[in-house]
């Protein structure tokens, strides 16, 4: 083997375990973002609605939807969208209901 394959070879071989490092921290920081939204919410069984949102770094910010019940007796287990608004810099998360975006959860 030539030093020209080999150094081919070293750096391919570098270049796939930066790539899978990358993509468990990206798996990290959803993970992170999900049990930080879950805590956060009011609803009961909250469920995540498809994966978190990523924005750009300058934003500060990743985004997902839950769903789940409220738990007031007045609402009678009706259920509830939230938006949650995570930040990776302070890990903290942020809710906010948004039944709005589904019509179908409109209220009497």
């Amino acid at each position: 083997m030539n030093a020209k394959t080999l150094s081919l070879l070293c750096l391919s071989t570098f270049a796939s375990q930066a790539s899978a490092s990358s993509e468990e921290a990206w798996a990290a920081l959803d993970q992170a973002a999900l049990h930080s939204c879950l805590q956060a919410s009011g609803l009961l069984n909250p469920k995540p609605v498809g994966n978190v949102a990523q924005f750009p770094d300058q934003v500060g910010y990743m985004a997902l939807l839950l769903r789940g019940q409220y738990p007031q007796k007045h609402m009678q287990g009706q259920s509830g969208i939230e938006l949650c608004l995570y930040q990776p810099q302070t890990r903290n998360a942020t809710v906010s209901g948004w039944d709005s975006i589904d019509p179908s959860l409109k209220r009497q």
